[in-house]
């Protein structure tokens, strides 16, 4: 049986062990493949895996062997499902691995933005709380959560989760969903429509998939909606936002500030819109990044394939 990882680097850059895949066959793993590259590195191999790799339905009927594709990540919009449905090959992809370190970097960026710990720390590194009069100061406004309301796009596991983490702030809750569910309402957490989230949110934390629906679901006139101080938060996919859109309206003053994780076009180009924005943060992509949560996504992709190696397959796409 043979295996090909055709981008192994992100998940593995050198502090996982790839022991238990090969156990499961002839495994060549790959750092990273160019798409002239990708028929030749898959060859005759039966087993693939992908993260950001492109699956697409030329290279499945160009990969006859082809038996199994594991992609690792819970979104699966990088393989042609419908091509690989009419030729028999399975679709795998790792559902619930990264919930609560999402959740932990939406707070993680909020607090960046409410507390500036980096910008204050570079400051005090630099000399200023040493030539300061004062026994503190500060350069940014701080700005407490409790008794914020955040507003959260997406309710599935990770949108749960930051709506656990906003209570123990002692935040008030409103949730935009395609299902709502009365029963979950408190006097702390609600459902409303999307417009009433955006006009009523101190916060908003995207956490939808990226759907036809969801795409560009924050343009010009969702901005416009939001309060002035209004921090925007996105963990999701940097298609859910108007890149254009959001940058004009942190530079007109339309919302006060923006987070991201994720941006329309992996890895960032040098002209995307959002660079030359005010009050803008980003990380780049590292809300799975934790050892243990990339672990884990290891764990359940090795018990995929020993699941359809064994005739009864989960998390199949």
């Amino acid at each position: 049986m043979n295996i090909v990882i055709l981008d192994g680097r992100a998940l593995n850059p050198g502090d996982l062990s790839w022991t238990d895949l090969e156990a499961l066959g002839s495994c060549t793993v790959y750092d990273s493949t160019e798409e002239s590259e990708i028929l030749t590195r898959i060859g005759d191999a039966e087993i693939i895996f992908t993260n950001k790799v492109p699956v697409t339905a030329e290279t499945i009927l160009q990969s006859p062997n082809l038996k199994y594709i594991g992609v690792f990540a819970t979104g699966y919009n990088v393989v042609d499902t419908a091509a690989a449905k009419e030729a028999g090959v399975a679709v795998t992809n790792i559902p619930a691995y990264s919930t609560e370190s999402v959740a932990q970097m939406v707070f993680a960026l909020l607090l960046e933005v409410c507390n500036h710990v980096g910008e204050h720390s570079r400051v005090v590194h630099a000399g200023e709380w040493v030539r300061s009069k004062d026994f503190c100061f500060w350069k940014y406004p701080v700005i407490e959560l409790a008794g914020k309301t955040i507003g959260i796009v997406g309710f599935g596991l990770i949108g749960q989760a930051v709506a656990r983490i906003a209570r123990a702030f002692l935040m008030k809750v409103i949730v935009y969903t395609r299902t709502p569910d009365p029963a979950l309402e408190t006097d702390s957490l609600r459902f409303a429509g999307f417009e009433e989230l955006l006009s009523e949110a101190d916060i908003i934390s995207l956490n939808c998939p990226l759907t036809p629906e969801t795409t560009g679901l924050i343009d010009k006139a969702a901005l416009a909606k939001m309060k002035p101080s209004a921090i925007l938060i996105n963990t999701a996919r940097g298609g859910v936002i108007v890149e254009e859109d959001l940058r004009d309206a942190l530079n007109d003053g339309i919302i006060a500030a923006a987070a991201v994780d994720v941006v329309s076009k992996e890895p960032m180009e040098a002209d995307n819109p959002l660079l030359s924005a005010k009050n803008m943060i980003f990380t780049p992509h590292i809300a799975w990044a934790a050892t243990a949560c990339r672990q884990r996504l290891m764990d359940i992709a090795v018990g995929n394939l020993k699941s359809f190696l064994d005739g009864e397959p989960v998390n199949v796409v």
